[in-house]
Parts: structure tokens; C-alpha cells; sequence
């Protein structure tokens, strides 16, 4: 496929994955191709910042789990202090509320790693352009699905439950009182038709609501 409109002008990008074998396929992929140029490579999420202020790219693929500082989180961080560097978030996990998250945080785009390379190469492009590009099956999904019911705050407690962590200890963590942790808790396993918080662990994982 044709690059659309790009000319002559080699497009820089930074890979953010945790997966070294992934991030080394994805780099080896795309500088195959004449216009991309991989200038950074980082394992976590927290390192991408740094890496984008030392070597400037055009585009950053990001991944959604990382050690460090998840994805989404670094796509918020990155979008705030750089919005001229476009973000395309490539992951295994094509999770319906990973995408609103996503777009929320400033990224331009959102596909899946099973993306054949050239579609891959096509998607950088259309991102660096300023085009939104998304997982049209992802799309589907997420407007069946619809937009997560969870607070800010009922996504931070569920989370702190994933590990099966008392309502004490959360309440410990997030500096909150343990009623209003039951409370959230409560109202999270309402708005995720569970009958748990185990449950309604599970069901917002599934639906990247966390």
C-alpha cells in the first residue's frame, strides 16, 4: 500500500512493550518499511517520557500492560507534556473499555498485535496524518458494550480488590475509610451485574474497565 501523502519524510517512532521478543518483531516489522524509522525502544511505562524527550519521534506505539506505568496511564502522561507526538496503542488485549480509556487519554489510534504488518505500517502513517484509527471489530464492540459505568473512584478501589485484598487493606492504601470502600465496592458489583467483588473483578478486567 501507497504511504498516503507522507512524501519523502521518514516518520520516527518510539515501541513501548514489556514483551522484549514483541517490541523486537514489532521494530524489525516496521523498519522494513522505507518511511519508518524505530529510534526507541522501552520496556515500561514509566520510561517512555524520558525516551521521547531524548530522541524526539514522530509516532509512539504503546502497549496497555506494562510494569511501571500501564499504557493508557503513560498515554495521558505522554499526550499532556508532548501533544505533538501522535500515539498509537498496539496490544494483545483488544478489550472494548481499553479503548475509550484510550482515546481519552489522548491516543489517535488503537489496534491489536495480530494486525498484519503492512495494516500495522498503514495505521502509523494514518496516525501521523492526525487520522483516527481503530480495530473496526474492537469498534463494533465497544459501541455493543457501551462506555464503562464505573467512577474514578469504584475503578481505583475495584483494582486495589484484584489481588483479593480486605476492605481494610484498601481502605489503608487509598487513604480512605473502610464503609466507603465497602460502599464503592458495593456499587461497583451493582453496576457490573455481579454478584462479588471477585466477580466484578473479573467482569471489568474483561471489559478493560481497569
Amino acid at each position: 500500500m501507497t504511504p498516503p501523502g507522507n512524501g519523502d519524510k521518514v516518520i520516527k517512532l518510539l515501541l513501548a512493550d514489556d514483551q522484549a521478543l514483541v517490541r523486537g518483531a514489532l521494530a524489525a516489522l516496521l523498519s522494513l518499511e522505507p518511511d519508518l524509522e524505530v529510534v526507541a525502544e522501552v520496556g515500561r511505562g514509566d520510561e517512555i517520557l524520558a525516551a521521547v524527550e531524548r530522541t524526539t519521534p514522530d509516532v509512539a506505539l504503546l502497549d496497555v500492560e506494562m510494569p511501571g506505568l500501564d499504557g493508557i496511564a503513560a498515554a495521558a502522561q505522554l499526550h499532556a507534556a508532548h501533544p505533538e507526538v501522535r500515539i498509537l496503542m498496539v496490544t494483545t488485549f483488544g478489550r472494548p473499555g481499553y479503548l475509550r480509556r484510550a482515546i481519552d487519554s489522548g491516543a489517535s489510534g488503537f489496534v491489536v498485535k495480530d494486525t498484519p504488518a503492512r495494516e500495522l505500517a498503514d495505521a502509523v502513517r494514518r496516525v501521523h496524518m492526525g487520522l483516527r484509527v481503530v480495530d473496526p471489530a474492537l469498534a463494533t464492540e465497544t459501541l455493543t458494550t457501551g462506555t464503562s459505568p464505573l467512577t474514578a473512584r469504584e475503578r481505583e478501589v475495584l483494582a486495589a480488590a484484584v489481588n483479593g485484598a480486605t476492605a481494610g487493606a484498601i481502605a489503608k492504601q487509598l487513604h480512605l475509610s473502610e464503609g466507603t470502600v465497602r460502599n464503592h465496592l458495593s456499587s461497583a458489583i451493582g453496576k457490573t451485574g455481579t454478584k462479588t467483588r471477585a466477580e466484578a473483578v473479573r467482569t471489568a478486567e474483561r471489559l478493560g474497565w481497569l
